[in-house]
Parts: structure tokens; C-alpha cells; sequence
């Protein structure tokens, strides 16, 4: 028996709100309590790396999900999942906002803007044989193809449909990314900053791989370590974090996808058999 698909059309915002309003309430108090909390910085050699408050809010949000306390039901994370972008959009424009403001700087940087989002091809080559020995089936491919942050989701739903395995498997890694990324991204970009192979430019460019919260992660880990150079710094990864939205959702949709799907039909038959199998799926080959 199919599911009926679930739309959230209103007929006015007195229903809308009849449906959500624990949704604000509760975001509300998280907005409170994060704030509260603020920024924890932690040295790390010559960096740092730094939790943020958007790190204890989806701590507190999964732990009023359905699946522990129980505080808001499945129609409510449902219909949640619908206003992330409209909450990312004040970011996105303060993003831009900052890289006109550095326009100098960043039209210096020459054409390695144009290649900053071939990165994402990655994903598929790096990630996605990792996925299948670990068990993943088709969401592999939802959660291998990038980063997965709030473009890359829309684009997988829209491809795949929202209640699909690939849509399941672009969330899972969107809210993993949200809760260690911004840890990985402060140590990585410390590690890599302390050696000195690179540029502080090419390293600022570099933090803006799509995700707000690791570019921010990052570069206030290399604005550790260069002091001297902070405000390029900062105006390399916000433009970086321009490009990967400009540049990247066209290389996703044209390239990664393609890619990261082709991929798994070669390489599920391959290593699937190697793949790690959990008790239900042990049980379910015995029957």
C-alpha cells in the first residue's frame, strides 16, 4: 500500500500554524539556550577548533525528535525540513554582502575560483566505496555525492523524491555534517595550516566549501594561526563559500549526481558482497 504524500499546502497561516507551532516554540527556546552557550573555542596547537551554537541546537532537536523524547512527532520533523532554506537565506546573503566588499581581493585570486567547486567530485571517487562496505545500499549515493548542505539536498529531493533512500541518505550526512564537520574542519584546517605547504589565501579559499558553519570553523582556525593576514583570510572563505553555491550547484547537478549514481551501479554488484551486514539484514538472508 503506497503513502500518502504529504504536501504542507495551506489554506491559511491561522492552519499552518495550527500544525507547527511547536516547531517556532521550541526553536525559540533553542535559539535562547545556544545563544547562551555561545561560541567554545578550543586551542589546538597553533589553531583551534570551535563548537558553535548551531552545534547545541541540533543536539537539542535531536533529542526532542521522535526517535528519543518524543516531544515533537514525524509531521512535525516533516514539515521543519521545509524551512531550512528559508532559515539560510539571511546567510547566504551576508555571504555575498562580504565578498563584494572584497571584490579586489577576490577578482586577484584569478581562475582558481572557476575550479573551487569541481571539488565535490570527490564525494563519488572518495567516499562513495567506503559507503557500500559499510553496508549503505542506494543511500549511498544521497549521502557520497557532496557535502550535503542545503543546495545539495534540494537537489536530491528533487531528483530522487523526498521520502526516497537518497534523500535519506542526504539528510543523514546534512545533520552529521552540522554536529562533527564543524570539529573536523577546525582540526583539519589546523593540522594543514601549521605545516606550510599552502598559502593563507589558498587555505582561506578553500574553507568555503559550502557549509557556513565549517567555513567558519575553518578559517577562524587559520586566522589563528596567520593573525596578520585574518581579514583576507576571511574574505577568501566567504567568496570561496559564494562560489561553491554558484559554481557548485551546477557541477552537483550535472556532474556529481550523474557520477556518484553510475558509480554505484558499478561498484555495489563489486563490493557489496564485502559489505558489512547488520543483524536485521543477516536475518532477513536467513529467511
Amino acid at each position: 500500500m503506497s503513502r500518502k504524500k504529504e504536501t504542507y499546502v495551506y489554506s491559511s497561516l491561522m492552519e499552518r500554524f495550527a500544525l507547527e507551532w511547536k516547531i517556532y516554540v521550541l526553536a525559540f527556546i533553542f535559539i535562547l539556550i545556544a545563544d547562551s552557550i555561545g561560541q567554545i573555542k578550543i586551542p589546538v596547537g597553533k589553531g583551534m577548533f570551535i563548537l558553535f551554537p548551531i552545534f547545541y541546537a541540533i543536539i537539542l532537536g535531536v533529542m526532542c525528535g521522535p526517535q528519543v523524547l518524543k516531544i515533537v512527532e514525524s509531521k512535525h520533523v516533516k514539515a521543519a525540513s521545509k524551512l531550512v532554506v528559508v532559515g539560510i537565506c539571511p546567510f547566504i546573503a551576508k555571504l555575498g554582502i562580504t565578498a563584494g566588499a572584497n571584490i579586489d581581493t577576490i577578482l586577484s585570486a584569478g581562475p582558481a575560483l572557476l575550479f573551487h567547486g569541481f571539488g565535490n567530485l570527490l564525494g563519488p571517487i572518495l567516499a562513495l566505496p567506503v559507503a557500500i562496505l559499510l553496508g549503505m545500499k542506494r543511500e549511498a549515493v544521497g549521502a557520497c555525492h557532496s557535502i550535503n548542505r542545503e543546495y545539495h539536498m534540494a537537489l536530491i529531493n528533487n531528483i530522487y523524491g523526498s521520502d526516497s533512500a537518497e534523500a535519506r541518505g542526504s539528510l543523514s550526512i546534512y545533520i552529521v555534517g552540522g554536529m562533527v564537520g564543524t570539529i573536523y574542519f577546525g582540526l583539519m584546517a589546523s593540522v594543514i595550516g601549521s605545516i606550510g605547504w599552502f598559502h593563507p589565501r589558498a587555505l582561506g579559499l578553500a574553507s568555503g566549501v559550502g557549509a557556513g558553519i565549517m567555513m567558519a570553523s575553518a578559517s577562524a582556525s587559520l586566522c589563528a594561526i596567520y593573525p596578520e593576514m585574518a581579514e583576507t583570510i576571511s574574505a577568501m572563505a566567504s567568496v570561496g563559500e559564494t562560489m561553491a553555491g554558484i559554481t557548485g550547484i551546477y557541477i552537483t547537478m550535472f556532474l556529481a549526481i550523474p557520477m556518484c549514481d553510475k558509480l554505484y551501479t558499478i561498484l555495489e554488484p563489486k563490493l557489496g558482497k564485502f559489505a558489512l551486514r547488520s543483524a536485521k539484514d543477516t536475518l532477513r538472508e536467513k529467511k
